[in-house]
């Protein structure tokens, strides 16, 4: 099992490349960042300045959309990290959250994501693409490589990340949903003629190394409500009840009053006081490290090839150091 990074891109900048440093010298092999550019520094600035501190760690972000950026000025800026540092780059995608929504605009739809993702992934590799209606090719890229991993959650979602991705990346670390998620995106593209077992899964969630369960629950019970926007979508598009979705994943919505974007993704997010805790527990991984570690092992039985750690927490420096003494060594040992 593989283990990467995610981190907001709160100023100083330099704190973001210190935190993937230490990441990569405790055996993570993935730094990956927020993307949203009102709400944060520029991710991709930043990216190259990991990346030049770094040797090995691979980069991207968790997740850019098809909306905030023309698609040839993603791919480039992908190509242009990889010429400069040797296909050190993953682009992680999906519909958009935050990124729009604070911008006064709507997640794109998924038919315009499946273009985007062939668009982004054949020019960033020197091939040509048509974007908007014209036919595009990035003339200076030579080898290039730029595997894209689709965010989802809702069954349509799910099916295209089986049908063109490379990587599927699941927000939540519930082994029951992981399962039936993971399962339902190598279906999908077992059906659409792929092999199944060469989509990389990466689930992504908080964890928090620490004793005090209480306190670690309220350093994470934000994520509960990031998760929930994507589910309430869900429930509006779908249904509550109409069985597409595991009533596992959308019952706990159901005191969900709104959100505030000011607060996303931070601790003491007071938008997420709706999040139970047993949603906390099965939602992230909390506690000692041998509770990491059963998880995980757990995680990994189910077909799960890399665990992001979300650190938006008060104890970054010791999950990872944590990780890296203890968790990541009874991973891949």
């Amino acid at each position: 099992m593989d283990f990467g990074l995610v981190l907001q891109t709160d100023p100083p900048a330099s704190d973001v490349v210190e935190l993937m440093g230490r990441a990569e010298r405790n055996g993570f092999r993935y730094g990956w960042t927020f993307d949203s550019a009102v709400l944060w520094q520029e991710p991709f600035v930043i990216h190259s300045r990991i990346l030049e501190h770094t040797e090995r760690l691979i980069v991207g972000p968790m997740v850019t959309n098809p909306g905030t950026r023309t698609w040839e000025v993603t791919a480039s800026t992908f190509a242009t990290l990889n010429d400069m540092y040797g296909n050190r780059t993953v682009c992680g995608i999906g519909r958009g959250d935050s990124a729009l929504r604070v911008a006064g605009r709507t997640p794109n739809t998924l038919a315009r994501l499946s273009d985007a993702i062939d668009a982004i992934r054949d020019l960033a590799e020197g091939r040509e693409a048509v974007v908007d209606g014209s036919s595009v090719r990035i003339p200076w890229i030579k080898d290039g490589r730029l595997p894209v991993w689709m965010a989802a959650y809702g069954p349509k979602a799910l099916a295209l990340a089986g049908r063109k991705a490379d990587g599927f990346i699941l927000q939540l670390a519930d082994p029951f949903l992981t399962e039936w998620m993971v399962h339902t995106v190598r279906t999908a593209a077992s059906d659409a003629g792929r092999d199944p077992d060469a989509i990389t899964v990466c689930v992504a969630a908080p964890a928090y190394i620490g004793d005090d369960l209480a306190h670690a629950r309220e350093q994470c019970r934000w994520f509960g409500g990031m998760v929930g926007n994507h589910v309430a979508d869900l429930v509006a598009r779908y249904g509550e009840h109409s069985g597409a979705i595991p009533e596992s994943l959308t019952s706990y919505i159901a005191r969900r009053e709104g959100y505030d974007y000011s607060h996303h993704g931070r601790a003491g997010n007071p938008d997420t006081a709706f999040v139970p805790d047993d949603i906390v527990d099965r939602f992230c991984l909390l506690g000692p490290a041998e509770a990491h570690i059963e998880k995980l092992r757990a995680l990994r039985g189910l077909g799960v090839d890399q665990f992001a750690v979300y650190a938006m927490h008060d104890a970054k420096e010791t999950t990872i150091d944590t990780y890296g003494t203890k968790v990541i060594p009874a991973l891949t040992a």
